[in-house]
């Protein structure tokens, strides 16, 4: 079993609040998030985009697994999450999260593409974990 873990820290309360987010790995450090980042254009992060890169990562790299366990041995996946917050009553909730991919792997046919992007999809754990819609638009190229 793997641990990884992510501190958040805010001062003050409600829009007047600023917060700061740390990974494990350092990766991110004391990296500033409020509500000017979330919900405007301020530099900085939120929760939405980081769920967004840890949907895109985890999708991309399952998706590379599941076709190098099919016998191929060469490619590039690049893959956009766009993560939807959207209002929920009094709050908010994460509605849905659409993958959009570009591949290229020299030799597959588009049946059998769809059919592993389909499975890394379903199977890989940040989409387990998101209890949201979750679409994916694959296009293989060349």
């Amino acid at each position: 079993m793997t641990i990884r873990t992510a501190t958040a820290r805010y001062e003050g309360l409600g829009k007047n609040g600023k917060g700061r987010v740390s990974t494990q790995s350092g990766v991110l450090q004391d990296q500033a998030y409020d509500f000017t980042t979330r919900f405007g254009e301020e530099p900085g992060t939120n929760p939405e985009e980081l769920v967004a890169a840890a949907h895109a990562s985890c999708f991309t790299m399952a998706l590379s697994f599941a076709l190098a366990g099919a016998g191929y041995t060469e490619g590039t996946l690049d893959t956009r999450a766009a993560v939807t917050l959207e209002k929920d009553g009094d709050g908010f909730k994460v509605s849905k999260s659409a993958l959009t991919l570009t591949a290229r792997v020299p030799g597959i046919d588009q049946a059998q593409f769809d059919q592993i992007a389909a499975g890394a999809k379903a199977g890989c754990p940040i989409s387990k974990l998101l209890n949201a819609e979750i679409t994916l638009d694959a296009t293989l190229e060349g």
